[in-house]
């Protein structure tokens, strides 16, 4: 990996230079020329790494204004996107969960529920327990703070075929639920905002959550059967005890339901909360910052705040770098005819049947994010799918969002998905192993994916 990483440090620039000069000499003019040098030494940078993937994300930031591609006030734009806002407001509110430690006894409960009294309802726990916090908090944390409780269950439990699914069951379940909000996962995020900016519609929280929630509750049972498809083990197993409840939980926890009753009701029923008192330009990047000011207000009832900026201050900046960047290229395409020239060569799309279309696209979309970040792939193919669809005559949601469900759901490599990542790095799962798995679990993504995507989004 590292040789790859120094030969991408000089083949980045090359390949984007030879591009840039091809499309010179074909007839673009200087604005479409620097806009694919640009993409294409982010695309090599991004899937092979030899600087950090945020610093990369800085380049188009710096290029495109130098260049005139886009004036500095479209890149300003960029970074005070209402998404980037609302990405932000999501990754405080997450971490004022996790410093409260209101997540942790919310997964416990959950598995608790599900019940202990065998190696396959354990994986299952665990697997609904990722799934349904990684809608909220980032599907990173989530597996970073699953992965503890997995290996005290591992240690405590008589089965020995217990330890490779119930860590699988982490990164997968963390992934699989990251998709079922807005803001569980970054490339929905980029959806949104890409949609909005090629077709003038907004997508809201609840219209996402209805395409998206279909697909976590078909994926996590059939990837719970698959994985404990071999564990027959059945025991009751103790879980550790999380004491009654703290005030600074009970608290943090209102302020989140109040958010999540916000976001989903902003718009709907009938208009939502925003039309009734007159708050037209309320966003849902409004309602999580909102929620973030509250946790700096309210004590936490031990001489303190419910969130403080010691801990704020420790969110991923580098995923909102990341996005800003992407925001930028997605315009610039936009600004030099090249999203326009794309869209008009895939006009034989339009040829195919929706669902052949459809599942040709989350094929295609699985494979490539097993290589480079989900975020990168989204931002790099919602651009091209946009226009797509619009000059094939659909509506381009019906191939970006099973793009962009797509993009979060690559199993077999540790690379894949951050979550993928932690539990590798146990040394427990052969990457053997973990291929295997995964490699069942891509196909059958694919397939709910296609099917829920055909029947549901338009």
């Amino acid at each position: 990996m590292h040789t790859s990483r120094h030969w991408a440090l000089i083949t980045g620039p090359l390949l984007a230079a030879g591009l840039a000069w091809g499309m010179s000499v074909s007839g673009w003019d200087a604005k479409a020329c620097w806009t694919g040098g640009v993409a294409m030494l982010c695309v090599v940078w991004w899937i092979f790494e030899p600087i950090p993937i945020p610093v990369t994300s800085l380049i188009p930031l710096v290029i495109f204004p130098l260049a005139e591609v886009l004036p500095k006030e479209e890149i300003a734009k960029a970074y005070g996107s209402d998404l980037v806002l609302l990405m932000l407001g999501g990754f405080m509110l997450s971490a004022a969960m996790a410093h409260s430690g209101t997540h942790h006894r919310l997964a416990l409960g959950l598995i608790r529920l599900v019940g202990g009294n065998s190696s396959r309802r354990i994986v299952m726990g665990f697997m609904c327990a990722c799934a349904a916090l990684s809608m909220w908090i980032s599907n990173t944390a989530t597996a970073l703070m699953m992965l503890p409780l997995a290996l005290a269950v591992i240690d405590r439990s008589e089965d020995k075929k217990l330890a490779l699914p119930l860590l699988l069951s982490i990164a997968y379940g963390s992934s699989i639920g990251g998709v079922g909000t807005p803001i569980g996962t970054a490339p929905n995020l980029v959806f949104m905002q890409e949609y909005q900016n090629f077709t003038g519609t907004t997508v809201s929280f609840v219209q996402w959550m209805a395409w998206a929630i279909p697909v976590v509750l078909l994926m996590i049972p059939l990837a719970g059967l698959w994985l404990t498809r071999n564990l027959d083990y059945v025991g009751e197993l103790t879980m550790p005890s999380t004491g009654s409840w703290r005030t600074e939980e009970k608290r943090v926890l209102m302020v989140f339901g109040i958010t999540v009753l916000a976001w989903v009701t902003r718009t709907e029923p009938f208009g939502g909360w925003s039309l009734w008192l007159g708050m037209k330009g309320a966003t849902d990047a409004t309602v999580a910052l909102l929620a973030v000011i509250a946790l700096f207000l309210i004590p936490n009832g031990r001489s303190g705040k419910l969130l403080d900026w010691e801990t704020a201050v420790k969110v991923p900046w580098g995923i909102l770098i990341l996005f800003a960047g992407g925001i930028a290229i997605a315009q610039a395409f936009v600004e030099s005819g090249l999203s326009k020239f794309i869209g008009e060569q895939l006009t034989v799309l339009s040829e195919l049947h929706p669902l052949v279309l459809i599942a040709t696209i989350a094929l295609a979309v699985t494979f490539l994010t097993e290589v480079t970040s989900n975020t990168a792939t989204a931002l790099l193919l919602m651009p091209i799918l946009a226009p797509a669809g619009l000059a094939a005559g659909v509506d381009p949601a019906l191939l970006m969002v099973p793009a962009t469900i797509s993009a979060s759901y690559g199993f077999m490599m540790p690379v894949g998905t951050p979550p993928n990542a932690i539990v590798f790095g146990t040394g427990m799962i052969p990457m053997a192993h973990m291929a295997r798995e995964g490699l069942a679990l891509n196909f059958i993504g694919i397939a709910v994916i296609s099917t829920v995507c055909y029947l549901l989004v338009p």
